[in-house]
């Protein structure tokens, strides 16, 4: 027998959300990580969006996609509380939303190229390789495929 599963599940029995898939959440949304870091700034505010992102476009680009990742770790934060039984449908589709995400953030990763003509950047090879081991991840993952199946109506709102 392998309790290696046990692991996974809370007090209450419930599959805990993999630590990996708060790691994918930030990386999707990276656009939305770095204006944050930049209002810290207080001197020059783009400068730190300037060293992420030179195109103005690309930017916006990417906190377009991340309100995806925002929503999808809002829908995490909603399964951890068990309040909103109107969200469970959403929260099913949750891997199909991390599919959608990891393909805009693809597209967004090749439209970059293309504005640097395809000129090769260490950046674009780390966010080329995050996404392939990302799809990896979220392709085999067995506990990613439970804890989106986990929250089912039956379950009582907790006080």
């Amino acid at each position: 027998m392998n309790f290696s599963n046990i692991t996974w599940l809370d007090d209450k029995g419930h599959i805990k959300p993999p630590y990996f898939l708060y790691i994918v959440l930030v990386f999707l949304a990276r656009g939305w990580c770095v204006f944050i870091a930049s209002l810290t700034q207080f001197n020059d505010r783009s400068g730190l969006v300037r060293l992420f992102y030179p195109h103005k476009q690309d930017f916006i680009l990417a906190l377009f996609a991340g309100v995806g990742a925002v929503l999808l770790y809002g829908l995490v934060i909603a399964e951890r509380k068990r309040q909103w039984q109107w969200l469970i449908p959403w929260f099913k589709r949750g891997k199909a939303i991390l599919w959608l995400l990891l393909l805009i953030d693809a597209a967004m990763l090749i439209q970059r190229l293309i504005h640097d003509d395809f000129l090769f950047k260490i950046s674009y090879a780390l966010d080329a390789l995050f996404l392939f081991w990302i799809s990896i991840y979220v392709l085999k993952s067995k506990r990613l495929h439970y804890y989106f199946n986990d929250w089912q109506v039956v379950d009582e709102p907790e006080k």
